[in-house]
C-alpha cells in the first residue's frame, strides 16, 4: 500500500493554493492524500505568521495530529517555518522544518519517515527564495485559488511577510493562462486570483515585464471559466483602468477586497503605507460609480502603536461613512524584527480588544446594509456543496451569501434566483426561479 499524507493549512488563500501544489508533489511520489483523521504516515502543516494567534494554532495542530497518528512524520512549512524555525523545532513531535526556499522540494527532503529525536531544519535566508513556484488549490469543485504572484517589495512597519516570503516575483501571463485552461477543463467555475501583493504582478528576476492589467485582460479571454475574482489588491495599485475593465467584463466579478489598515493619515504614515485615506476614498467612489452593486471588503488594523482614541475615532468615522460592504478586523500584535514592535505609544491589550469589538459590530452593520440593498434583485448564484442543518450555500457574483434547502443537483451549478430576505443566520434567503424548479 502507498504511504498516506495529510495536510493542514493555516492562513491565507495563497497558502491553500500552495498546499495543493505540495500535495501534487506527494501524489507524483506515490503517496495517497487522506483526511487529517485517517491516520496518515506524514502530516504537512502549512503555517501562517500574520498574528501570534496563528503561531499558537500551529502548536495545537501538531498536538492534535499526534493524538490521531502518534508515529506520523510531522513537517512544518510556510511563513512561521521561515521566520522561527528553531522555535518550531522545539515543538514536541515535529520532525522537519522547511523554509521558503525548501518547501517545494519537500519530497526530496523526506527520505526516511522514522520519528526524529530532534527536528531537522532546512532553512536558507529568505533572499534565496527567488524562484516563482506556481500552483492552484484543488479539491473544491466550485472555486480554485490560483497563485500568480508571491513575495513583497513593500516595507510596511507591522508586516513580516517580506521576511517570510522574500521579494516580489510573478508567473508569466502565458503560464497563468495555461493553468486557467487546466482549471476550466476540470469543471471548476470560479477562479480566485491570489498573491501576496497581487497588484504588483509582473516582476520576474527583479525586472518588471507585465502589469496586473495585462494579466486580467488575457484571463478574460479564457473559455470555460464563468467567474474570476480578485482576492485582494492594494489601493495604490488599483488603477482606474482595472476598475473600468472589471466593470465591463462578464468574467471578472464586481467584488474588490482592498486593504486600508487605518483611516488616520497619521497612522498610515507610521505604518509606511503607500497612500493616504483620500486616495482610498477615491478608489471606493470610482468603483461605486462604475458598479453601484459592487461588494467592497476592507482590511483594518486596530491598536497600532501610537493610535490614540482620536485616531481610532477617525478610522471608525471614515469607515462608517464609506460605501463598503464588510470589514476584516485585525488586532495589532507585535512581531519580531519589525519596526512597529520598537515604536512608542503601545496600546493596552484591553483597549485593542474594545476597538476590535466596535469595528466588528460596524462590519455586521455594513454587511447587513449591503445585503438589504440587494434584496428584490435577480442574481446568478454559484452553489457550493457544504451542508449545514439541511441547507446549502452559494454566492452571487457580488459576494452575497445565499442559502437554500440542500439539493445535490445544485452543487457547482449556476442558477438565477430572486434575493428575498435576510435569514436569522445573516445570509440571504432566495425564491427559486423557474429554472431551478425545472432541473
Amino acid at each position: 500500500m502507498n504511504k498516506k499524507v495529510a495536510f493542514y493549512t493555516l492562513g491565507c488563500k495563497l497558502n491553500y493554493s500552495e498546499t495543493s501544489t505540495i500535495g501534487r508533489l506527494f501524489n507524483k511520489a506515490g503517496f495517497d492524500t487522506v483526511d487529517f483523521t485517517d491516520t496518515p504516515d506524514v502530516y504537512v502543516i502549512n503555517t501562517c505568521s500574520v498574528t501570534e494567534h496563528a503561531d499558537k494554532k500551529c502548536k495545537k495542530v501538531v498536538k492534535e495530529a499526534l493524538k490521531i497518528s502518534p508515529n506520523a512524520y510531522v513537517t512544518i512549512v510556510g511563513c512561521y517555518a521561515q521566520l522561527k524555525p528553531k522555535e518550531i523545532a522545539e515543538i514536541p513531535g515535529v520532525d522537519m522544518v522547511l523554509g521558503a526556499a525548501e518547501k517545494f522540494q519537500i519530497v526530496d527532503y523526506i527520505t526516511d519517515l522514522t520519528k526524529k529525536p530532534k527536528a531537522l531544519v532546512y532553512n536558507q535566508p529568505v533572499s534565496q527564495a527567488k524562484t516563482f513556484i506556481s500552483g492552484y488549490s484543488f479539491g473544491d469543485r466550485t472555486r480554485t485559488f490560483l497563485k500568480v504572484q508571491d513575495g513583497c517589495d513593500y516595507s510596511c512597519t507591522f508586516c513580516t511577510i517580506p521576511l517570510a516570503r522574500g521579494n516580489s516575483r510573478s508567473d508569466t501571463i502565458e503560464h497563468v493562462i495555461d493553468q486557467a485552461k487546466e482549471i476550466a477543463a476540470s469543471g471548476v467555475k470560479e477562479i480566485v486570483l491570489t498573491g501576496v501583493n497581487l497588484g504588483d504582478f509582473g516582476i520576474r528576476d527583479g525586472q518588471r515585464h507585465d502589469k496586473f492589467y495585462d494579466l486580467i485582460k488575457a484571463l478574460d479571454r479564457v473559455e470555460g471559466i464563468n467567474r474570476i475574482r480578485i482576492s485582494s489588491i492594494e489601493p495604490n495599485l488599483l488603477t482606474d483602468e482595472i476598475i473600468e475593465f472589471v466593470a465591463g467584463s462578464n468574467k471578472f466579478v464586481p467584488h474588490f477586497h482592498i486593504p486600508l489598515q487605518s483611516g488616520s493619515d497619521k497612522i498610515l504614515g507610521l505604518m509606511r503605507r503607500r497612500y493616504k485615506r483620500e486616495l482610498y476614498a477615491n478608489r471606493v467612489s470610482k468603483i461605486k460609480q462604475m458598479m453601484p452593486g459592487c461588494c467592497i471588503g476592507v482590511d483594518v488594523i486596530v491598536g497600532f502603536p501610537g493610535e490614540t482614541r482620536e485616531d481610532f475615532i477617525d478610522t471608525y468615522n471614515f469607515l462608517n461613512n464609506l460605501d463598503i460592504s464588510y470589514l476584516h478586523v485585525f488586532t495589532y500584535s507585535e512581531r519580531e524584527n519589525t519596526l512597529a514592535s520598537e515604536m512608542d505609544g503601545v496600546v493596552p491589550g484591553s483597549t485593542r480588544a474594545e476597538r476590535s469589538k466596535m469595528l466588528h459590530i460596524l462590519s455586521d452593520k455594513k454587511r447587513r446594509a449591503f445585503y438589504e440593498s440587494q434584496l428584490s434583485k435577480t442574481e446568478e448564484v454559484l452553489f457550493e456543496g457544504d451542508i449545514k442543518e439541511g441547507y446549502m450555500h452559494g454566492f452571487t457574483r457580488n459576494y452575497v451569501k445565499v442559502r437554500t434547502k440542500y439539493d445535490p443537483v445544485l452543487v457547482n451549478e449556476l442558477k438565477t434566483v430572486l434575493l428575498t430576505q435576510i435569514s436569522s443566520e445573516g445570509d440571504v434567503e432566495i425564491t427559486e426561479s423557474e429554472e431551478m424548479l425545472a432541473h
